[in-house]
C-alpha cells in the first residue's frame, strides 16, 4: 500500500508538471493574442486602417434602422442609440422603437435592447419614440436621452402649440442598462418662447445625435448642457440645462432667432466658453455664434448666421441638406509645433446623399472664431469615411482622443445601417495635426 501511495504520487506530481505545462503554453499562447489584439487597436489609431463595426443592419424589404447617436461614459462605456421603425418613416406616421448597444472598448459590442418601444396607437404620445439625442454627464456618469415622441408630423400644419410635436426624456443611472419610462417635458420646452413677440413655437425637436456638455461651464449641480432645436416657425433655437434636463432655459433672447433658414442642429463649445450653432442646409452649413455676456446667468446675444458652402470655400455638401456632427479638438500642428483646435463638420460629400466624410478647420486664434463669418470660409481640408449612399451622421472624441463618427450606410443595398468607426486625428487630417 505504501508503495502504491508513492507510485500514485509520483505520477500525481508528473501529472501537474504536465499541467504546468500546459497552463504555461496557454498562458504564452493568450499573451500573443492579446498582443495581437494590441497591435490591431495601435493599428486602428496610427493612421493605418479605421475601426469600424456595423451596429444596426438593414436589409432590403425590411423594417429601417435610422438616426444614430452616440456618447461615452466617464468609466468608458460607449452607448450608441437607433431608430427602428416598424412604420417604416419618421415619427408621426406610426410605431418607432429606440434602440441601444453598448461596448467597453468599441470592438465586442452587446445585443441591441430596447429603451422604448411605440405602441403604433394613433394620436397617442406613445405612439412612436424617435430621433434620439443623447448625453453623458461627466462627471455622475449618469445618461440622459431626449426624443421626439408622439403621432405628431414635425412639418404638418396640423402640428401646433396646441397639438405640438412632444418631447421624451429617459434616463439611465447604471451605463445604458435600464432606461426610466419616459417622461413628457414637452410642455417645459415649448413655454420658453410662448412670449416671443413673433408668435410661439409651433412645433420643434431636438437635432438628434449628441446633446452638448460643456467643459468649462458648471453654474448648477451639473455642467451644462446644450440641445439645438429644430423649431418652426423662425428656425433653430437653443436650450441649455444646468441639473442635466430637469429644467431648461432659452439661450439669449426669446426675440433673437438664431438661424431662420435653418433645420436641422448641432451646438458645440468654442476655445473660449461661447456656443457655435452648426445647422443643416442645402448644399452646405449655417454657422452662428452665442457670445456669453455672463455665463452663469446664460446671458448674451447671438449674431448673424453666416452660410458655409463652396463658395466660402467652406464645408460642401452638394446637392444634399443632411444633419452632421460637429466636434472640437485640441490638437498640434505638426509642421510647426503650434497648439490650436480643428474644428470638424461631418456631412454626405455628394453629389446627393452619400460618401459621408468629415470637415476640418484650423481655429488658430480668437480671430477664427469671433464671427461666423470666420467660422464659414476657408476650411483646410476634409477626409471621406464613405463611398457609399449615406446620410446622418455624429461626431464625438473619445477618451482615448480618438474621433469616433456614427453614421447611416446603405452596406445591404438598403437605407440604412449605422456604422461606428474610430479615426485618430492623424488619419484625418493625413497627418498634418496630432493631439495635444
Amino acid at each position: 500500500m505504501i508503495t502504491n501511495k508513492k507510485s500514485l504520487f509520483a505520477l500525481s506530481k508528473s501529472s501537474l508538471m504536465q499541467t504546468g505545462r500546459l497552463l504555461s503554453i496557454a498562458v504564452l499562447t493568450v499573451a500573443a493574442l492579446l498582443s495581437a489584439c494590441t497591435s490591431e487597436k495601435k493599428l486602428t489609431a496610427d493612421n493605418r486602417r479605421p475601426l469600424t463595426v456595423e451596429l444596426y443592419t438593414t436589409l432590403p424589404g425590411k423594417l429601417p434602422y435610422r438616426i444614430p447617436a452616440i456618447t461615452q461614459t466617464p468609466a468608458g462605456r460607449l452607448l450608441v442609440v437607433s431608430d427602428y421603425r416598424p412604420c417604416g418613416g419618421d415619427i408621426g406616421f406610426g410605431r418607432v422603437d429606440l434602440y441601444v448597444r453598448h461596448s467597453e472598448d468599441g470592438l465586442i459590442w452587446s445585443r441591441q435592447r430596447a429603451i422604448a418601444e411605440g405602441t403604433g396607437v394613433k394620436d397617442a404620445v406613445d405612439c412612436g419614440f424617435g430621433d434620439g439625442a443623447i448625453v453623458s454627464d461627466r462627471e455622475t456618469g449618469e445618461v440622459l436621452l431626449l426624443s421626439v415622441c408622439g403621432n405628431t408630423v414635425y412639418w404638418a400644419q396640423t402640428t401646433t402649440r396646441q397639438n405640438p410635436n412632444r418631447v421624451a426624456r429617459f434616463v439611465s443611472r447604471d451605463g445604458g442598462e435600464t432606461w426610466s419610462k419616459p417622461e413628457d417635458i414637452s410642455e417645459s420646452v415649448y413655454s420658453l418662447f410662448d412670449a416671443c413677440s413673433k408668435g410661439p413655437v409651433e412645433s420643434l425637436f431636438v437635432g438628434s445625435g449628441k446633446i452638448f456638455q460643456s467643459s468649462l461651464l458648471k453654474a448648477g449641480k451639473n455642467y451644462r448642457i446644450y440641445a439645438a432645436l429644430c423649431a418652426r416657425p423662425n428656425g433653430n433655437r437653443v436650450i441649455y440645462s444646468d441639473d442635466l434636463g430637469q429644467t431648461w432655459h432659452a439661450l439669449g433672447s426669446v426675440d433673437e432667432f438664431p438661424a431662420p433658414k435653418g433645420d436641422e442642429p448641432k451646438c458645440v463649445e468654442l476655445p473660449d466658453g461661447n456656443v457655435l450653432l452648426s445647422s443643416r442646409a442645402m448644399g452646405g452649413r449655417i454657422f452662428n455664434i452665442f457670445t456669453y455676456t455672463d455665463a452663469k446667468k446664460g446671458q448674451g446675444r447671438w449674431q448673424t448666421p453666416a452660410y458655409s458652402s463652396a463658395d466660402t470655400k467652406g464645408v460642401v455638401a452638394v446637392n444634399n441638406s443632411c444633419n452632421g456632427g460637429a466636434q472640437l479638438v485640441a490638437v498640434r500642428r505638426v509642421s510647426d509645433g503650434r497648439k490650436l483646435y480643428l474644428l470638424l463638420q461631418s456631412v454626405p460629400f455628394g453629389p446627393g446623399r452619400q460618401s459621408v466624410g468629415i470637415y476640418y478647420k484650423e481655429l488658430e486664434s480668437e480671430q477664427d472664431y469671433a464671427t461666423p463669418e470666420a467660422i464659414a470660409r476657408d476650411w483646410n481640408g476634409s477626409y471621406q469615411v464613405s463611398t457609399l449612399p449615406s446620410a446622418y451622421s455624429e461626431l464625438y472624441q473619445l477618451r482615448d482622443g480618438r474621433i469616433a463618427i456614427v453614421y447611416e450606410e446603405s452596406t445591404q443595398a438598403a437605407d440604412y445601417s449605422i456604422q461606428y468607426s474610430a479615426l485618430s486625428i492623424e488619419q484625418i487630417t493625413g497627418g498634418k495635426y496630432r493631439l495635444r
